[in-house]
């Protein structure tokens, strides 16, 4: 039986969601989790992966097991019991046998979150930036990126993508008193690809780089073109929605 694994976590004391040979990530630490709760080896398979240091408001993997999960309640509040801090289970769901966390997928949102003053509390949470950058021009850059179909330019370079093509439906700024939030919404991510897109967007913020030539660097289809990425540490996956037909008899979390 296969199911749907919802779950957040804070990324700062992980090297990404993916195993690491050399680190200690997410992804290893819920598989060990869940391998002693149900006695059998769990392996997880994620709708993506995020960096060293980005965080998961809202992170969906499946899992194959032969033991049938009478309670999933039940099954939650162990492992959350059994887990770090940094890492809390929202909800499992049975699903039908051939879906996939991350094909399946038809919808990914990702906030970059920023402030515009030290805050000793949230600095590994946030990403400080100057309050006097021009978030009209960036949201102007950013309204191009809902009609751009190759996305090579923000794609980390030596990666093994079959395609850089992403439907991106929405991507702005907000922005208040107190700091900024980037919203990005798209039918996939490539590897680093927000980051880029945020550090770019900061260049035209400040005034380095205007909005014809942020069309310009997405038409070199090409990462050097781009700017620097923005640190992990303001980026969050928080958001991914799946069709109803691939739940068993039940309606997605969405």
């Amino acid at each position: 039986m296969r199911y749907f694994l919802y779950f957040s976590y804070c990324g700062i004391n992980y090297h990404g969601w993916q195993r690491q040979p050399n680190g200690v990530s997410v992804q290893q630490v819920i598989e060990e989790a869940m391998s002693v709760l149900m006695q059998e080896d769990v392996m997880l398979t994620a709708a993506g992966r995020t960096d060293a240091g980005v965080h998961a408001c809202l992170m969906v993997a499946h899992f194959d097991t032969q033991k049938q999960i009478l309670s999933e309640t039940n099954l939650i509040g162990r492992l959350n019991n059994f887990l770090p801090k940094d890492i809390a289970v929202k909800d499992i769901r049975r699903v039908q046998d051939s879906a996939h966390a991350r094909f399946d997928a038809v919808e990914r949102t990702y906030e970059y979150r920023c402030v515009f003053s030290k805050d000793p509390f949230r600095h590994a949470l946030v990403t400080q930036i100057p309050s006097n950058l021009d978030f009209s021009l960036m949201n102007e850059a950013a309204e191009i990126l809902t009609h751009t179909e190759d996305f090579a330019s923000f794609c980390k370079l030596h990666t093994d993508v079959k395609t850089t093509i992403c439907k991106v439906s929405r991507a702005e700024w907000t922005v208040d008193e107190r700091g900024a939030v980037f919203t990005i919404t798209a039918d996939r991510f490539l590897r680093n690809m927000v980051r880029a897109v945020v550090g770019t967007l900061f260049e035209i913020g400040r005034h380095r780089m205007t909005v014809e030539q942020f069309g310009e660097v997405i038409s070199k289809h090409h990462r050097t073109a781009a700017g620097q990425s923005a640190p992990a540490d303001g980026l969050y996956l928080v958001d991914i929605k799946y069709p109803p037909e691939v739940f068993w008899q039940k309606v997605p979390l969405n």
